[in-house]
């Protein structure tokens, strides 16, 4: 008796999933039809969340697939964004600088940081990736810099504005933003990374600017041998903040900002006495490190966000495919060379650099043209490979996570994670390499999931979108996760 009931109860969810989808598109579109998720559908609290992935941790799951369209718990943000430039307090002369390069209107996070840092508040500006949030800093920061630089003495090596990155890449692509604004506003910006730190303490570098961009390691050496001076900064931005606030940075970037005099709110209608802070990035902490108070009061830090902060991109489609690992080399080349056949440029990722030369090879070994990018490369090297990516010369990339946050790749229109990677926060940054601002249409995430690992954390994303929740973990600190896991297993090993 009890099979007939469960084989009706299949039936009627069929009926149910098919009568659904003539009424509207699903939200998840699964392989398995009954497994569909609409938009204001529900799940009992007492049968629970029905997974189209429940079952991939076994063997015959192979083949199986689910497709996130959109995320059900977007939601429509206030008027805000709909303001101009002028009427959220951008002088005209930046507003020019916009229309000369084809913006018109402020994103909906420029339309709300703006104002914040414009009034002088320590601001925690935080949204979803490629939204805009690099110009909704560098625009007030520069309109404070027209303001006080008059009255500031002009001194070598002594900035008003400084950016900071855990990355060499994104110091990089940072200045390339600033020194496009600051030319047509004949504003000096430099860009400082790491690589030849010695060389320059041997012989320093005399130059005048007013702003810096930066990464951690090369500006805290040369903040501590006096040859950058700090005496006349009064902006200090922190761009992927998460990371830099991470146990791998953060002993580090403490005793660097205790140099600067961080204010509660700066006066910005003369040069202040003392320095504005702004944290950036697509994914934080709710609760900041206890660290953070040892150079700024948390009390004084603005919070800016948007609605879809720490969820599925809603324009991009997000394929998850269960997949044996033998199976991945022959899934790749057949994604890579639809990709190349229709002219989109696709971006693969790898969690380790062997993956990542392997892809490359195998891709290369049959006639894709394929450029790699991982952590172990020379700087130059990186910089010169992901150029070619940029200008068109080469469609397709295999890379390891260095790609994966801040850098600008507008090009990109296919994202395959070869290897799903190992934390929420990582997810969301590969993806938000595609779909960006000024992207072009139809792009598209392609997840292969091989492992048990990565069948736990896609269970957990899928679960957040059909309970409408943010995707789980965001806020994880990763150094800390893996000396957690290797301290458990070094003790597992000893107990047995």
């Amino acid at each position: 008796m009890s099979k007939i009931r469960q084989i009706i109860k299949t039936s009627y969810c069929r009926y149910y999933s098919a009568q659904q989808s003539k009424k509207k598109l699903p939200i998840i579109s699964c392989k398995r039809p009954e497994f569909n998720h609409y938009e204001g559908q529900t799940y009992s609290k007492f049968e629970g969340v029905k997974l189209a992935s429940k079952g991939w941790l076994h063997n015959k799951s192979k083949g199986d697939y689910f497709v996130i369209y959109g995320d059900a718990s977007k939601k429509t943000e206030k008027d805000v964004y709909k303001k101009s430039f002028e009427e959220i307090g951008v002088e005209k002369e930046l507003i020019e600088v916009m229309s000369n390069n084809g913006i018109s209107l402020p994103t909906k996070i420029q339309a709300k940081a703006i104002p914040a840092i414009l009034k002088g508040y320590n601001t925690v500006l935080t949204a979803e990736t490629g939204c805009g949030k690099t110009l909704a800093y560098l625009l007030p920061i520069f309109q404070h810099i027209r303001l006080w630089k008059q009255n500031v003495p002009e001194d070598f090596n002594s900035p008003l504005a400084v950016v900071i990155t855990p990355s060499r890449e994104l110091a990089t692509q940072i200045g390339e933003i600033a020194q496009n604004i600051a030319q047509e506003l004949n504003l000096n910006v430099t860009t400082l990374v790491g690589g030849k730190t010695k060389q320059k303490m041997l012989n320093p570098p005399i130059e005048y600017c007013d702003m810096l961009v930066t990464t951690i390691g090369a500006y805290s050496k040369l903040v501590t041998t006096g040859i950058y001076k700090i005496n006349n900064v009064h902006h200090v931005v922190l761009d992927e903040a998460d990371t830099l606030l991470d146990d791998s940075f953060i002993d580090k970037l403490a005793n660097l900002l205790k140099k600067f005099p961080l204010q509660y709110k700066v006066d910005i209608q003369r040069v202040p006495q003392g320095c504005q802070l702004s944290l950036v990035s697509a994914t934080m902490p709710h609760e900041l490190p206890d660290a953070v108070s040892s150079f700024v009061d948390p009390g004084s830090l603005k919070t800016v966000t948007t609605s879809n902060l720490h969820r599925i991109l809603p324009h991009v489609p997000q394929k998850f495919l269960r997949i044996g690992k033998a199976q991945k080399p022959v899934e790749l080349l057949r994604l890579a060379q639809a990709n190349v056949n229709l002219n989109q440029p696709v971006m693969i990722f790898s969690n380790k650099t062997a993956t990542s030369n392997f892809v490359s090879m195998f891709l290369n070994e049959n006639n894709i043209e394929c450029i790699n990018i991982n952590g172990q490369m020379p700087v130059l090297q990186k910089l010169g490979r992901f150029e070619q990516f940029k200008s068109g010369r080469i469609n397709v990339v295999s890379c390891t996570d260095i790609a994966s946050r801040g850098l600008d790749t507008l090009r990109t229109q296919h994202i395959i994670n070869y290897d799903f990677p190992l934390y929420t926060a990582d997810y969301i940054h590969r993806c938000g390499r595609t779909g960006r601002l000024g992207s072009p249409p139809n792009c598209s995430v392609t997840n292969f999931i091989a492992w048990p690992r990565e069948v736990e954390l896609v269970q957990r994303i899928e679960t957040s979108v059909r309970k409408q929740l943010e995707l789980p973990s965001v806020n994880a600190n990763i150094k800390r996760i893996i000396e957690e896991r290797i301290a458990k297993s070094v003790e597992r090993a000893l107990v047995g």
